[in-house]
């Protein structure tokens, strides 16, 4: 099994970092290997220490070399936060072979006509994602390889984020000793892999709710048309119960995952536990349902937040509904919760594959999916398999990361002169 065939992806969130192991075969992939370790560093989704984030990362990477017994190089890293910023752009190129055929070639240099819009200099181009083509004013167009056309346009979403987020990012995982081969937006590639092609199109609503953040997607026409962090997540259960037990935050944390029920009526009254109390050595004991008590009215009020975040942003009631995934979104009772605050269809994403079958692998698999997907449709069209890689990998990832601005217009206009 030679290093071409393994794709890696990093999700580096608040509780766990996690590296999965793909290996390509016949234009999808396997998960071979999955390696997990506890975050720390991280808080609400963003990097506080960089130290600890780079242990974090080197400890589930190698979690995942001894699963699968090879040295891992090289990875694509998940990025989300409140600093992801959305705009819509527009790209316009001349097909340039003699015969009209457009090519990969002309997709590329539309691609890179789409880019050339004033961004403030704290703000840095992550992805460019097509939401359709035109060619010779034909629109609605997905796929223009191989078509006839003189005049190819395209008209896209441009995702964008902090400056110092980025960098931050990309450090700790340099410091980790991996090459980073690309940056993916973590909604958008889990958008890829849990929604169905009927819920992007009619619109609907990805939640990830991790254990620092709540990262909101709203998915319409096909794309990613929206997108939205709020800083609660399952920290904040945990930290309920640690207040309404009077217990320690890793004894909370540890009873939540075993026994933890986010509904009073699905919880049972014979189910107990014990813990250790602040100030004190005696264990008392508890029910599950003491601990659903605790934990339905945060859970609720999580619901409340995400349905008045969608209305702000400008959605109200969407046909494909509310998609869940994160580690939270496990917790029993979670979706009946959902189902009563949001008033909607509602349903838990979890990938279906051996090994992390899991709400919580969702954006970790999704990567994978994103980046399988550019491969193929690259593939497809005759080019040399290779990711859409925006110059992130390798040593000299600091100066090809500081093209700016000036750099892409001449870029742009190079292909005209």
């Amino acid at each position: 099994m030679s290093n071409n065939d393994i794709i890696v992806s990093l999700d580096i969130g608040t509780s766990k970092v996690r590296a999965i192991i793909g290996e390509i075969s016949n234009g999808t992939f396997n998960i071979i290997g999955v390696g997990s370790a506890d975050s720390e560093g991280i808080r609400k989704g963003a990097i506080v220490d960089i130290d600890q984030t780079v242990q974090s990362i080197k400890n589930a990477v190698d979690h995942a070399e001894r699963m699968v017994g090879i040295q891992i190089s090289e990875v694509y890293v998940g990025i989300s936060g409140n600093h992801i910023g959305l705009q819509t752009s527009h790209g316009v190129v001349a097909v340039s072979n003699e015969d009209r055929e457009i090519g990969e070639e002309d997709i590329e240099r539309v691609l890179k006509a789409s880019e050339v819009i004033a961004v403030p200099p704290e703000r840095e181009i992550i992805d460019v994602v097509a939401k359709q083509y035109v060619v010779d004013g034909l629109e609605g167009i997905q796929d223009p390889r191989g078509m006839i056309g003189v005049r190819l346009e395209v008209e896209a979403t441009i995702v964008t984020g902090s400056k110092t987020a980025i960098h931050n990012l990309l450090r700790c995982v340099e410091k980790a000793g991996l090459k980073i081969k690309d940056l993916v937006l973590l909604s958008l590639g889990a958008g890829q892999l849990a929604l169905s092609k009927d819920e992007k199109t009619m619109g609907s609503v990805l939640v990830d709710i991790g254990a620092g953040a709540t990262t909101i997607a709203v998915f319409e026409n096909g794309t990613i048309a929206a997108t939205s962090t709020l800083p609660v997540g399952g920290e904040f259960i945990t930290s309920d119960i640690a207040y309404g037990l009077r217990t320690l935050t890793d004894q909370a944390e540890r009873v939540k995952l075993k026994y933890g029920c986010a509904l009073i009526e699905a919880a049972a009254a014979d189910v107990t536990f014990k813990v250790t109390r602040i100030g004190s050595n005696v264990d008392k004991e508890f029910t599950q349902e003491d601990l659903a008590a605790i934990a339905e009215p945060r859970v609720q009020e999580i619901f409340q937040l995400i349905r008045q975040e969608v209305k702000r942003l400008g959605y109200n009631e969407l046909p494909g509904g509310y998609i869940l995934t994160g580690g939270t979104a496990s917790m029993p009772g979670v979706l009946q919760v959902a189902q009563n605050e949001l008033a909607a269809s509602v349903r838990i994403a979890v990938p279906d594959y051996i090994g992390v079958r899991d709400p919580g692998f969702t954006s970790g698999v999704g990567i994978l999916y994103n980046v399988i997907r550019n491969l193929r449709v690259r593939s497809s069209g005759g080019a040399p398999k290779k990711p859409a890689n925006r110059g992130k990998s390798a040593p000299s990832q600091e100066n090809t990361r500081k093209t700016g601005f000036m750099e892409r217009i001449k870029n742009i206009f190079s292909e005209f002169i």
